[in-house]
């Protein structure tokens, strides 16, 4: 679902509700595209996210511990400047618009009360943050648009702000039944009814009109000539009450897997099985819940293309060379046919001459059920004495059966350095910040593939950000989220006495429960487990084979790729990792 006006409406009013007067103490600004401003009340401290990002624009509470970057980019300074210590005195939506002005009560250079407005835009593509005076002239802005990228309406430091350009569409919070029924008549009667609510009117997004459809007819795609005005301004202004001064039900549907699909700030009833509804306590942590995922997969996307180019090509160069050398491989089974044509061609010597192209011998190594022997035909080079025709066959047995020798090799390195590659990639699927990037590129600079990183320069080590969990028992559990990490905890923090996780046959974290002397409980022992069948490929599965010894039975073999380990001794756990559960466990 699209950030919608009716959204925002309800977010507004959760803002207005908890932080209304509190004032400004930190604003960070963790992407070039998001903003987080942090306040104090006397209710506590909040988190307000504001993303003018094209992928998934938003505002709202956030709990979400964001990695800032190491020196603030000029529009986050300008706003600590000139925000930081100031009031939030009010929050608005004009006109039922995706447009949230931020009011704030501060004092200008001279000391002076002033006002200052910081205007999100959540429009999709469109998207922006403004910052402006108490007359709307423009202070700083996140984008920039001027002629060659709008004709419509610019925007530029200097400029007064003017709202977007109005849409021919009819604000749903004036509505009555009486002009409701008027816009009714006036619609094609072959017209789906949530397109009739789209097209009419202001904010509602395609989900929503169709909760709104179905609600007044049991299905969502129902036409206008069957249903009546009434019942369909019944759900209509139902919902829309909702949005004015109703009790907000934060909903996210989610599919078989888990997967978030759809979320809204009321009940979605028009999703049936397998689809699952969820519920949350505010439209925080909705958020927070529906776009997290999608917002750390679209930055690791975009800030690790590099990665993926170089373990892309790296990945197809070796399946190629695999498929190579196993060809090659199977040709070097002819080595034995080779050796037994010398063999023939030897003891025949009296019988062969110069010059002869092919030749047809007696095998006496076939002997056939009737006492006969078999016969092998032989291609002889006419250049080559009988002699020299059997030394050259041996020769072709001896290189056959060193190639056999050398390429089973090859072939051995050729499928750890693959498997490598596995496990790098699965290190990117649980990249969460940047620093987990720049840890997986120095693990690539450190295995060998610094030729492959053009402009890459190797940095001083630092200590592995790991994660952290608590087991129910009062254990920790640390987890690491990439190669680099899973030696530093298996290899420098673990005790002997600790346990070691891992998820058996698949690439993963490495898990470590830490001890300290005692022996944990079986639970204690099974969330260890969850956690490292969570934190792997086979996350999301059911009944994950998990393996665990003691973490002095692990080893790195030597000259091993990063986060290689072997062990012999171990137990087995099957588990079904349960990602609810695995959060509330994280230490933040």
């Amino acid at each position: 679902m699209a950030f919608d006006a009716g959204m925002l409406a309800r977010v507004l009013a959760e803002i207005k509700g908890e932080a209304l007067g509190a004032k400004i103490e930190k604003i960070h600004q963790p992407e070039k595209d998001q903003i987080v401003i942090i306040t104090r009340s006397i209710s506590g401290g909040r988190k307000l996210l504001i993303d003018a990002g094209a992928n998934n624009p938003r505002i709202g509470f956030t709990f979400t511990q964001k990695e800032n970057p190491p020196s603030p980019p000029m529009f986050c300074m300008l706003l600590r400047k000139h925000l930081t210590g100031a009031k939030l005195s009010d929050v608005l939506q004009p006109g039922f618009e995706r447009v949230a002005v931020l009011v704030f009560e501060t004092y200008d250079e001279l000391g002076f009360p002033c006002r200052r407005y910081l205007i999100a835009e959540v429009m999709g593509k469109y998207s922006n943050l403004i910052f402006t005076d108490e007359n709307k002239k423009i202070i700083a802005l996140l984008k920039p648009v001027d002629f060659t990228t709008s004709s419509l309406r610019q925007l530029l430091p200097g400029m007064t702000y003017e709202m977007p350009p109005a849409q021919e569409k009819k604000n749903p919070l004036d509505a009555d039944l009486e002009s409701f029924s008027a816009e009714y008549e006036r619609a094609g009667s072959e017209k789906g009814a949530d397109k009739f609510i789209t097209s009419s009117y202001l904010g509602i997004s395609s989900s929503l009109a169709r909760e709104i459809v179905f609600r007044a007819t049991r299905h969502t795609d129902t036409p206008l000539k069957y249903c009546t005005a009434e019942e369909l301004w019944r759900s209509f202004s139902s919902v829309i009450d909702c949005i004015k001064h109703g009790e907000s039900l934060p909903t996210m549907i989610t599919d078989e897997t888990g997967r978030p699909i759809e979320y809204c700030f009321t009940e979605l009833t028009h999703y049936s099985a397998p689809m699952q509804s969820k519920h949350y306590e505010t439209l925080g942590e909705l958020l927070d819940a529906f776009y997290d995922g999608r917002d750390r997969e679209m930055r690791v996307r975009q800030r690790a293309a590099d990665i993926l180019h170089l373990l892309t090509n790296a990945e197809t160069r070796l399946l190629k060379k695999i498929g190579a050398q196993e060809e090659e491989l199977s040709s070097c089974a002819m080595g034995e046919e080779y050796k037994k044509w010398g063999d023939l061609i030897t003891s025949n010597l009296y019988i062969l001459q110069r010059g002869m192209k092919k030749v047809t011998l007696t095998d006496y190594s076939d002997m056939r059920d009737d006492g006969s022997f078999g016969e092998c035909e032989i291609e002889l080079d006419e250049r080559l004495s009988p002699a020299a025709n059997a030394q050259r066959m041996y020769k072709k047995y001896n290189k056959a059966k060193t190639a056999k020798v050398e390429l089973t090799k090859q072939i051995s390195l050729a499928r750890a350095e693959l498997e490598y590659i596995y496990t790098v990639f699965d290190s990117l699927t649980r990249a969460e910040t940047p620093s987990d990037l720049a840890e997986i590129r120095q693990e690539l600079h450190s295995s060998g593939y610094a030729s492959r990183m053009k402009g890459y320069t190797a940095k001083k080590n630092s200590t592995p950000a790991y994660s952290k969990f608590k087991t129910s028992g009062g254990y920790t559990v640390l987890c690491g989220k990439n190669n680099i990490q899973n030696e530093y905890i298996t290899h420098r923090l673990a005790e002997k006495t600790d346990y070691w996780f891992h998820a058996k046959g698949v690439p993963g974290s490495h898990v470590v429960l830490v001890c300290g002397g005692e022996e944990p409980d079986g639970a204690d022992f099974t969330e260890a487990a969850e956690i490292a069948a969570h934190y792997s490929k086979a996350t999301g599965g059911q009944n994950v084979e998990v393996d665990y010894t003691l973490a002095k039975n692990v080893k790195k073999p030597a000259s091993g790729k990063p986060g290689l380990v072997i062990y012999h001794t171990n137990w087995s756990a099957v588990v079904t990792p349960d990602a609810d559960k695995i959060a509330a466990m994280k230490i933040k």
